[in-house]
């Protein structure tokens, strides 16, 4: 396990509590006339209802992580509201596409005016970039389970943005240490010209290149593009012993191009943005390249529950499971921040959400929402450690324990994973 911490200076919002009436819960003790030290419980109903909305990729070039991501929210929402623990989901499903298709100019008005308290997604950087400003001025918390841009840390979110995903500070320094380790020195590197490449490019050029390497080309598109020969061409011209490939779906058509040029696919890197199982869908042989993911080793009891949740939807079983558990931490964090602030308003909800999580070092270990909410209910703070791993989060809304998963191809086109850091 990887320990990645910043910190800011912490923001402190309040709100109006919401409270119902139908689960009674201890809330805490209140002294009496009965004599010194003698306390009364006293307790406050709980009868929460948390309206939450999904901004995930059904479209679009990261649609291949749509499905898991989907799958963890929809998990953790059967989960949190099958322990009946006060607190029910309302969950409202939606597309958030991506910066070219802009599905979410639709689906984020439409979660809006429909009252929800937080949005999970977008998957990519540049596609909550789009949208962020907005939920902050409507009061709604936007909780991504996979951006990794290092801009969220310091973005003014009036403490609304939190993410499970650790920043790709992470994923760079690992991808890069990564790289040197197998003995490369002279790498290229093709990116996409948005918040996720443009900053994942920068961490492992700098990683790379601290390594004693050097990077003897970069190239960029933007998202949307079509046509790669002239960044192929210049790569391949500075003859790079290892390409490093930082795009969407756009990898399907580059990497062919990279080989036909004199490239080995044997020296590829990817990242999470295109790190999914090929099969046929790449035309050459990715045999021995490798990629980086961030998210630790599931457990295949979660998966199995993946699978159901997301089969109870139609869905047809999952090839991949990236993102799939920060989707679930997200959905279960929310709960768990909204139970302990017996309130389903976004500014409330932010503001233990560091506290449920352990950031605060006060609480007690728990690992599933209803021990969580048990805790919660006596009158006590837990500590959440979920299968995305320990979370913790800083001020900022970043995690502050992360796993990185390394993986590489296999001669049918797709990746195991073959050390975790």
């Amino acid at each position: 396990m990887s320990v990645f911490t910043r910190s800011r200076v912490a923001k402190v919002l309040g709100g109006v509590a919401i409270a119902g009436a139908s689960a009674l819960v201890l809330a805490g003790c209140a002294s009496t006339g009965g004599g010194a030290g003698t306390t009364t419980p006293t307790t406050e109903e709980r009868d929460l209802t948390l309206k939450v909305g999904t901004v995930l990729p059904q479209t679009g070039s990261l649609a291949f992580l749509g499905p898991p991501e989907e799958a963890g929210a929809l998990l953790g929402v059967k989960e949190v509201n099958d322990a009946k623990k006060g607190i029910t989901i309302d969950l409202t499903r939606g597309d958030s596409g991506d910066a070219d298709n802009k599905a979410f100019e639709t689906t984020v008005p439409k979660l809006q005016s429909e009252g929800v308290s937080a949005m999970i997604g977008a998957a990519a950087s540049g596609v909550t970039k789009l949208f962020l400003d907005s939920n902050v001025s409507a009061g709604i918390i936007t909780f991504s389970p996979a951006n990794t841009s290092p801009d969220f840390t310091t973005w003014d979110d009036d403490n609304l943005y939190w993410r499970t995903a650790p920043s790709d500070l992470l994923q760079g320094e690992v991808l890069g240490n990564l790289i040197a380790e197998d003995g490369h020195k002279n790498i290229g590197i093709i990116y996409q010209n948005d918040a996720y490449g443009t900053g994942l490019y920068g961490v492992v050029k700098d990683v790379f290149e601290s390594t004693g390497g050097t990077v003897v080309a970069a190239e960029s598109y933007n998202d949307g593009d079509g046509q790669f020969d002239a960044q192929v061409s210049a790569i391949a011209a500075a003859k790079p012993d290892a390409v490093v490939l930082i795009t969407f779906d756009q990898f399907s058509t580059i990497a062919p191009l990279l080989v036909n040029a004199g490239v080995e696919a044997k020296n590829f890197y990817l990242v999470d943005g295109n790190l999914k199982q090929w099969g046929d869908k790449v035309s050459v042989s990715l045999e021995g390249a490798k990629g980086t993911t961030p998210g630790p080793v599931l457990e295949d009891d979660f998966k199995d529950r993946l699978n159901a949740a997301w089969a109870d939807e139609g869905g047809s079983e999952l090839q991949d499971f990236s993102y799939a558990a920060e989707s679930y931490d997200a959905v279960v964090l929310l709960a768990l921040a909204s139970l302990s602030a017996n309130s389903t308003e976004g500014a409330d909800i932010a503001a233990k959400l560091q506290e449920v999580s352990g950031g605060s070092g006060d609480g007690e270990k728990c690992t599933s929402f209803a021990d969580c909410a048990d805790i919660i209910l006596a009158g006590g703070v837990p500590d959440y450690d979920g299968y995305s791993g320990g979370v913790k989060f800083d001020e900022n809304g970043d995690p502050t324990e992360a796993s990185i998963g390394i993986f590489q191809f296999g001669a049918d086109n797709n990746h195991t994973r073959i050390e975790t850091r």
